[in-house]
């Protein structure tokens, strides 16, 4: 058997997300998860422990890190990466202002390391199908697509609601998915923000947000985001994406995912596309967009996902957020 060259990766931010890059990394045949940032992982047993991100570059252990902090902390880390010289994989959004993802692109292509940001959609089978079908439909002429959350996770499952958005949370996905069915780019932005029950739980963050997107060559598109379905909802993500071109439409509903499950605690659609685990290993969309990081910063190759395209969703998020505070369009 090929014996694949080791990738030694650290892991900055061991929260949920952090806990779930573990997991993938450590089943991957070609990876030792060597170094954590603050806290030890369950799945990196061997890692040593350092105060910080910098420690934690600093310490000549690693070859890549998974950055899995909250959104707002990206940036610093992956500058201080790239100036490791270390390759680099990041939870989206790639940043929460374009000023960051431009000092971090900028760092990146510098030193010439591999970088992704984990806009994992792309390695959902049904998008990826999509994908390779768009040409069937002929120009795109109109899409939508939504990504709703229940209340538990900007109440219970992630600790920082209030320095995000649902827009950042959940379109960011949306956003680089449409653009690559498109093959397209977003120029102008309009958008809309509800405020409401999150502030009244004492959560200073929208409770949804709507966005209107013209793309370069005259589509447009809808982004829907909220997080405030009620908990009894038969699947903690609501999402749901359609494409109109000249010559047909392309619709992808996600909701359901082939399984339906009803106990006597209720009635839910367990999620297989994205994560899953088959026979004890980690397998789905989530694994695939990861271990693909992995192989290509072992062959030194550019990812699918690329840090100019990260950085977009980046501006089109920046644009419509500035657009719901002014009540006015926004251009790229």
């Amino acid at each position: 058997m090929t014996h694949l060259p080791e990738l030694r990766i650290g892991i900055v931010g061991a929260g949920l997300m952090g806990r779930g890059h573990a997991e993938v990394l450590a089943a991957h045949p070609g990876t030792e998860i060597t170094a954590v940032a603050r806290r030890p992982l369950e799945h990196a047993p061997g890692a040593t422990v350092y105060p910080g991100y910098q420690e934690l570059l600093d310490s000549g252990t690693v070859d890549a890190i998974s950055i899995t902090t909250p959104d707002h902390l990206h940036a610093d880390v992956m500058v201080a990466a790239a100036r490791a010289g270390v390759h680099i994989l990041v939870e989206k959004p790639f940043t929460t202002t374009v000023a960051d993802a431009d000092r971090a692109v900028a760092a990146i292509r510098s030193a010439g390391v591999v970088a992704m940001c984990l806009f994992n959609h792309r390695w959902v089978p049904a998008y990826a199908q999509a994908k390779e079908q768009m040409r069937m439909i002929g120009e795109p002429v109109v899409g939508y697509a939504r990504k709703d959350d229940t209340i538990h996770v900007p109440t219970e499952m992630i600790g920082w609601a209030d320095r995000t958005t649902c827009a950042w949370f959940l379109s960011s996905h949306d956003i680089d998915l449409m653009t690559w069915l498109y093959d397209d780019e977003v120029v102008e932005v309009f958008a809309t923000a509800r405020y409401g029950k999150l502030r009244g739980r004492g959560i200073d963050t929208p409770d949804a947000m709507q966005i209107q997107a013209r793309f370069g060559r005259g589509a447009v598109a809808t982004f829907e985001s909220a997080w405030i379905y009620p908990n009894t909802f038969p699947t903690m993500v609501d999402s749901y994406v359609t494409v109109a071109g000249e010559t047909g439409v392309i619709q992808l509903d996600r909701q359901k995912e082939n399984i339906q499950l009803a106990t006597e605690d209720g009635y839910a659609y367990p999620r297989n596309m994205l994560q899953r685990v088959v026979h004890g290993v980690p397998a789905g969309a989530y694994r695939d967009a990861i271990h693909h990081f992995v192989d290509c910063a072992l062959a030194g190759t550019e990812p699918l996902v690329t840090v100019e395209s990260s950085r977009h969703v980046t501006a089109v998020l920046a644009a419509a957020h500035e657009s719901a505070r002014t009540g006015q369009p926004v251009k790229l």
